[in-house]
């Protein structure tokens, strides 16, 4: 029977899933608030979480069924790098997009405005006072993309700046505090540092690695195989929430959501820049990017291709361990097939097509 005719009973088990307090979090908590769980008759339990390295714990010890995770962390839990092992995937892409670079208000009075003159500074301060510049997770897009542009300004991550893992809501206090030098983060953590002038944004992910995959939903893989009709039932919910959040008419009512005490506890001006499109990048600088966050329009589907260039970028970089086999994992982790299964049901009227953004995103 068609799943938009027929409201499933609901599961006699509640579905744990994490997440941590970041803007693109939202189809989690828009499928809370809109009963899109209850629609498709799944009990959940929403539990806000203190870091990256948290939530891939309570995965691995079956403490936590789902959470949205950076892609990349996927890869590193399978393999085992930096924390306990576990067979995971995802049958869905939550979200491209998302990130920001930021750089401490010290680094702009001293003049750096310009890739070069950040490189000038690294090299200045090698010594002792190396910079410091954090990433919320190691096996992140954050880290990928902050490698990148550091490489783009040519400054060796290795030898001219120190890096260092800083959970998401702790990167702007030590970046206040002096701790840190700059961070690669998700909102609304970039935005809170350039209101309270503590910081400003020389690039953000949609300009700086456009089309990237950045949170995924994450489980074990005998979650997946052993209560499978609940896990494609996730998927729909949030697949429909991923596509209500992407609407530019639902952006305003979105963050109004997102600002409440049981949610992400932020300033609502403080997640309208990146919701809207008009990301306040500080030092006067307003940019118009419709992509900076992504949760529909083609980006849902964890496709094998994804998974590949997402694996080259990891070796590339230096973060998959040297001669681990690792030929099969991106038809292992990203499984197009659980995501197209669990959408097979639904129709039209069960999940509306979201209205064009200004500018789409280069989809790989």
């Amino acid at each position: 029977m068609n799943a938009c005719l027929r409201v499933p009973r609901p599961s006699s088990t509640a579905l744990r899933l994490g997440f941590l307090a970041l803007t693109d979090a939202a189809p989690l908590l828009v499928a809370r608030e809109r009963e899109l769980f209850a629609r498709h008759g799944l009990r959940v339990e929403l539990s806000r979480e203190l870091g990256w390295a948290t939530i891939r714990d309570k995965i691995v010890h079956g403490q936590l069924d789902a959470a949205p995770a950076p892609a990349p962390m996927l890869w590193s839990t399978r393999l085992g790098v930096d924390g306990p092992r576990a067979d995971v995937l995802t049958g869905l892409v939550l979200n491209l997009h998302g990130n920001a670079l930021t750089l401490s208000r010290r680094l702009w009075d001293a003049g750096v405005r310009t890739p070069a003159d950040f490189r000038a500074e690294a090299q200045r301060r090698r010594g002792e006072q190396k910079l410091t510049l954090g990433v919320v997770f190691r096996h992140s897009a954050h880290h990928l993309q902050l490698l990148h542009w550091l490489r783009l300004a040519g400054v060796d991550p290795q030898r001219d700046v120190r890096v260092v893992v800083v959970p998401p809501a702790q990167t702007f206090s030590n970046l206040a505090a002096g701790t840190l030098d700059g961070y690669c983060a998700g909102e609304p953590w970039n935005t809170l540092a350039v209101q309270a002038g503590a910081g400003w944004c020389p690039t953000w992910s949609s300009a700086l690695s456009p089309g990237h995959v950045e949170k995924v939903l994450m489980v074990r893989d005998s979650f997946a195989a052993e209560r499978a009709e609940e896990h494609a039932r996730l998927i729909a919910a949030l697949h429909e929430a991923c596509a209500w959040c992407d609407e530019p008419a639902n952006r305003t009512a979105l963050a109004e959501l997102l600002s409440r005490r049981p949610a992400l506890n932020v300033p609502l001006g403080a997640l309208l820049p990146a919701l809207t499109g008009q990301f306040d990048a500080g030092q006067g600088r307003v940019e118009s990017s419709a992509d900076f966050l992504v949760f529909a329009h083609g980006a849902n589907a964890p496709t094998l291709a994804r998974a590949q260039a997402l694996q080259a970028e990891l070796a590339a970089a230096g973060l998959l361990p040297a001669g681990a086999a690792t030929a099969a994992l991106p038809a292992q982790i990203f499984r197009e097939d659980l995501h197209h299964q669990a959408l097979r049901p639904l129709t039209h009227e069960t999940v509306r097509s979201p209205a064009p953004l200004l500018r789409r995103p280069h989809l790989a």
